[in-house]
């Protein structure tokens, strides 16, 4: 059994909940009239917010709360935040001291500052005046002091910086290579605050419209029993397994990620039971600990949450919800997948025992779970059907009718859950562990999935708005909330009506606090990092982190990606989810899009926010700072540091996919049909699981050396198929740049052509190149076709140079950095047109029957040796 890391054990309970609480949702708890009151502003705030995302907010809120919701949903978050979080570890946590009061009052003020005085603003153009510079500047020293309180110092100190850099950023101490002009106190505070530049951009909005929405979705399904249910779920199917607390940690935190915007929430709250579970197995207090922070920030690139990226992505890349979570779902599940995988092995290399006397076979659980989640997919996809039909038949009462069909599925999945007893939380310490039985409790909380199917139908059937969506299925949840106790009482034949009801009344009240107080951190994020998205526009800093980067890579696009996937892990250290994404991306994502043109990578957006923000979130994992692992190692009494490295190694995969998915879009399903979609889905599966036995050191039996090489060359090819392709048959041939009208021509509508243009740069002089995809337009001719896409070629000389592109025009975004007035021309250096290729997929046939070979070897090995399989 593994032992604890000498001077150190696990928090108690008490002291985790501490820990939940004042990293989540403030430590500072007080009680009598001033608890009351602070409850009920945090319902007040739940409240406001459902309403805002119903159908009848129009009707039910005033036009000017609507036009200002950003400032009231701040207003809420900040004053929460000085109730809520304690300026110090020594200040007092029963009580509430006058200067936060203070804080509080002013900072929700001034966070409605554009509400109280909208028509002076109006009149201005939003330029600040001498009072409203002052004001705005309080409010930003008031919101950074709340988000030093509810987040940690991280991201106080980065937007700080930030700040400083747009007053200071012309001094002469400020290196060349990022000084700018700099900007007035007037001037800067009206970017900021007055307008939706900064505090009150995009950011705060998405946080406003949706993310409340679904922080609060999670608090109520949780509070309704749902989470306890998933975990007893996941050790009912998998804890008999050899390694099957850690293979059930995987299953129950993902299901709990699916909900959850918080991975140091997710490590704690199903941590306390599935890691001294894995423990009491053989798993050292670092390796549990691993294998739960492997799990938990794993969910935070789970769809259809993603930790509120999700929503940040349909308004920064310009896609719709369905198509970011689409692209989305592949690499998560496969990363699930593959972690999965990696507990197994280790369970198999230290031939761990078993929990339980329970003797089920691998192959029937996973073959139990596959044919529920597909069962359960079907099912979402499926209800579209009835739904259109009841439409049709009566489309006047349409929604009445169908509100009552799922009251009626509702009830009826009640009476059969209260057949079987009340699930409550086991005692991982208990000296007999018994295992939960699925087939005695899946009816126990089957109807926790009704609010599910009802949020999975609205969003990918229906695809009305996330807010919307998630309206619906928060409102089936607070019926779920006040009637199932009562119902449950009334099935089993019982007749303490009145106390049930109101059981179900205080559940609902708790779980609108636990929504507001998740919020807290969240809103004051998103708020925060306005201000870093501000500077950036304000400033354009983006284009010096471009410069920066090109310079310490050296041009070398791999080399290049590191160092975007370096800083995005460095500008993650220690923000929420929401936070860390809009830092990034903001900063980093424009970085991988110009140099990637510029090496001849042509990357569509959405594969490159997904890049950064994958590297952004490892800072949860990876020390010095490693929320998540410290979390986790305080639940488990290992050692935090080691932990952090233990999980890193463990999320491997999640360093390797942002890279495969950059240079193969399929894994992202972009452009891909059903059937190579599920082509794309089966090879990836295998690609995770031969990577992951090639960097854990086992596949059948323990590798040696070259196997694990062959065994991440097998997954390369799997991943990349058109690497070797590329080099047997090059994907395109290269036409003279002045036929591209001819080409255009007789170019089919669709045809993608990539062409290079090299010339002078606007700001530097000094030549470059970027890389162009031209995407065939319908029109008739060449010239039309040339004219639609915006580039204007004059032939001179043999040469094809160009003229600046029309304003507007497709090509305009893409050359708006080079110097069309120079001596030097601006050109088409390069043209290229699809070229024959034989299908990539080919390539996976060698490298199936290599892995085949390598099997057959390590198992003839295996056989001789006697090791455990």
């Amino acid at each position: 059994m593994a032992q604890d890391t000498p001077g150190k054990g696990p928090l108690s309970e008490e002291e985790l909940q501490e820990l939940v609480s004042s990293s989540d949702a403030g430590a500072r708890n007080p009680a009598g009239a001033v608890g009351t009151f602070l409850a009920i502003v945090a319902v007040v705030w739940s409240v406001f917010q459902v309403l805002l995302a119903s159908p009848i907010s129009n009707l039910v809120l005033p036009g000017a709360v609507i036009n200002n919701d950003r400032s009231i949903h701040l207003a809420f978050g900040l004053f929460l935040a000085f109730m809520a979080y304690p300026a110090l570890k020594s200040s007092p946590r029963h009580y509430i001291p006058i200067q936060d009061w203070i804080m509080g009052v002013l900072g929700a003020f001034i966070a409605m500052y554009g509400f109280f005085f909208y028509e002076k603003i109006v009149k201005s153009g939003g330029l600040a005046d001498d009072t409203d510079k002052w004001f705005a500047l309080l409010g930003l020293l008031l919101l950074f002091e709340g988000a030093r309180r509810a987040l940690g110092p991280a991201m106080a100190i980065i937007a700080t910086i930030f700040l400083l850099y747009v007053f200071f950023g012309a001094s002469p101490w400020v290196p060349d290579v990022i000084r700018w002009k700099g900007a007035s106190l007037q001037k800067a505070m009206s970017h900021m605050w007055i307008t939706s530049e900064g505090v009150f951009g995009i950011a705060l909005g998405v946080s406003t419209k949706f993310v409340f929405l679904f922080v609060l979705f999670g608090a109520l399904l949780d509070k309704a029993g749902a989470g306890n249910y998933f975990i007893k779920m996941a050790f009912g199917a998998l804890g008999h397994l050899k390694g099957g607390p850690a293979k059930a940690a995987v299953v129950g935190s993902a299901a709990t990620g699916l909900i959850s915007g918080s991975s140091i929430a997710n490590v704690v709250t199903t941590g306390t039971f599935t890691i001294p579970l894995m423990k009491r197995v053989g798993f050292s207090s670092e390796k549990a600990g691993a294998v739960e922070v492997a799990s938990s920030v794993n969910g935070q690139i789970m769809p259809p949450v993603m930790g509120a990226a999700a929503f940040l992505m349909v308004e920064y890349v310009g896609i719709s919800y369905v198509e970011v979570i689409t692209h989305a779902f592949l690499p998560a599940a496969i990363s699930y997948v593959a972690l999965v995988y990696i507990v197994h092995l280790e369970a198999v290399k230290t031939n761990m025992p078993t929990l339980g006397d329970r003797a089920v076979s691998m192959g029937k659980t996973i073959g139990g779970m596959a044919l529920f989640f597909v069962g359960f997919a079907l099912l979402c996809y499926g209800v579209q059907y009835p739904v259109k039909a009841i439409i049709a038949l009566m489309p006047g009462a349409s929604g009445l009718t169908l509100s009552a069909l799922v009251v009626a599925a509702y009830v009826a999945l009640l009476w059969l859950a209260a057949g079987t007893d009340d699930l409550v939380p086991d005692d991982p310490n208990a000296e007999v562990v018994e295992l939960p039985v699925v087939s005695e409790i899946y009816r126990a909380g089957l109807y926790y999935l009704l609010p599910i199917i009802v949020l999975v139908y609205f969003l990918m059937i229906e695809q009305k708005s996330p807010g919307l969506s998630a309206f619906w299925a928060t409102t089936l949840l607070f019926v779920i909330l006040l009637t199932q106790k009562p119902l449950k009482a009334i099935f089993r034949g019982q007749t303490n009506m009145t106390e049930t009801f109101m059981n179900g009344v205080a559940d609902l009240w708790q779980g609108l606090i636990d929504g507001a107080r998740n919020m807290i951190g969240i809103a004051l994020a998103t708020a925060t990092a306005g201000v870093i998205v501000g500077t950036v526009t304000l400033t354009g800093v983006g284009q010096v982190m471009a410069d920066l980067v090109e310079f310490l890579s050296g041009g070398n696009l791999i080399l290049m990606l590191v160092m975007v996937g370096l800083l995005s892990l460095i500008l993650g250290m220690g923000l929420p989810t929401t936070a860390n994404y809009i830092v990034v991306s903001s900063l980093m994502a424009g970085v991988v899009v110009e140099l990637g043109a510029q090496s001849g990578l042509i990357v569509p957006l959405i594969a490159v926010h997904l890049f950064v923000f994958y590297f952004g979130i490892m800072a949860d994992v990876t020390p010095p700072v490693g929320l998540a692992s410290f979390a986790a190692a305080a639940v488990s009494g290992g050692d935090a540091i080691k932990t952090g490295f233990v999980a890193f190694f463990y999320s491997l995969r999640t360093v390797a996919l942002p890279f495969v998915f950059i240079f193969n879009t399929d894994l992202l399903l972009i452009d891909v049909g059903w059937a190579q979609g599920i082509l794309v889905a089966i090879t990836a599966t295998i690609a995770i699981l031969v990577f992951t036995a090639g960097t854990m050191g086992w596949f059948l039996t323990k590798n040696r050396i070259y196997e694990s090489v062959v065994l991440i060359l097998i997954a390369f090819a799997l991943f990349r198929p058109d690497f070797f392709m590329n080099r047997i048959q090059p994907p395109y041939q290269q036409i003279e740049p002045t036929t591209l009208v001819e080409r255009l021509d007789t170019a089919p509508t669709g045809r993608e052509l990539r062409v290079v243009v090299s010339g002078p740069d606007f700001d530097t002089g000094e030549p470059k190149e970027t890389t162009m995809l031209l995407t065939v337009g319908p029109e008739t001719s060449g010239q039309e076709r040339l004219d639609a896409l915006g580039l204007i070629v004059m032939e001179e000389d043999g040469i094809a140079k160009l003229d600046e592109p029309m304003f507007g025009t497709p090509a305009s975004g893409d050359l708006g950095s080079f110097d069309f007035y120079g001596d030097e021309p601006v050109q088409l250096a390069i043209v290229q047109v699809p070229a024959d290729q034989m299908p990539k997929e080919l390539v996976f046939i060698p490298a199936l029957i290599l892995l085949g070979l390598l099997a057959f070897l390590q198992r003839a090995r295996a056989s001789r040796q006697g090791d455990p399989a």
